[in-house]
């Protein structure tokens, strides 16, 4: 399952679930993202011709992360871009999410072990922003629905 947070038809990010399944390649984001995300499943004996990738410069104006969940249970309170929260999910393991705009906060429900993949090189201060976190009455958990 595939699902895709959206504020004012904006995405910000796009969550795989552990249950996903589909034959070929699949990319989720759309080419003008600094970060692309995609998902590849090969029968026994599928080869990938060896390659190397070309030196294109770009630019790169916000990080975009990817998490994956190696184990536990975590909350994403999402954001849009000015810093109004709107909803939660619950990311299990084997779940990856693409957090690609707005803002993002996070609560472990259970131990947790996710691994990140963001561009560099990490600039400390200047890569973030904090802000005050979503009144825990207030949380919205939105509930999985087919995508």
């Amino acid at each position: 399952m595939i699902q895709y947070i959206k504020s004012k038809n904006k995405v910000l990010s796009i969550i795989i679930r552990a249950s996903f399944n589909e034959e070929g390649i699949k990319f989720f984001t759309p080419d003008d993202f600094s970060q692309q995300l995609g998902y590849m499943k090969r029968i026994k004996g599928y080869k990938i011709d060896p390659h190397l990738h070309n030196s294109v410069k770009r630019e790169v104006s916000f990080t975009k992360e990817v998490l994956f969940i190696k184990s536990g249970k975590v909350r994403v309170d999402f954001y849009d871009d000015e810093k109004k929260y709107f909803e939660s999910r619950i990311l299990n393991k084997g779940d990856v999410i693409l957090l690609a705009f707005g803002g993002h906060g996070f609560e472990m429900i259970e131990t947790s072990e996710i691994i990140e993949v963001k561009q560099g090189p990490y600039s400390k201060d200047l890569d973030k922003s904090l802000f005050d976190p979503v009144i825990i009455d207030e949380i919205y958990i939105k509930e999985d629905t087919k995508s």
